[in-house]
């Protein structure tokens, strides 16, 4: 599946969620994520994601899609982390 991740946590809890979001999807803007993720590491990413934050402060937002094809994305102004694909 393709997903979208977008986090707002405290400012003490950055720098982990940015390492955690990094092991498993493309850092594309400031606090924001996307990519190809299987089942069962979204459930992981998930669970890292609640033992960093604070739910009654911070939040995750994920937004699903069956596959990147099925997700229309257009960048107005200089994309920040450009995706390089290697063959």
């Amino acid at each position: 599946m393709y997903v979208i991740l977008v986090y707002d946590v405290g400012e003490k809890r950055v720098g982990k969620m940015l390492k955690l979001c990094r092991r498993y999807l493309h850092w594309i803007q400031n606090s924001v994520f996307e990519g190809e993720i299987t089942e069962v590491k979204l459930r992981e990413l998930e669970h890292g994601a609640k033992e960093i934050m604070r739910q009654e402060e911070d939040s995750v937002i994920i937004f699903k899609s069956r596959e990147l094809r099925w997700l229309e994305k257009k960048i107005i102004g200089r994309e920040k982390n450009e995706l390089d694909n290697f063959l």
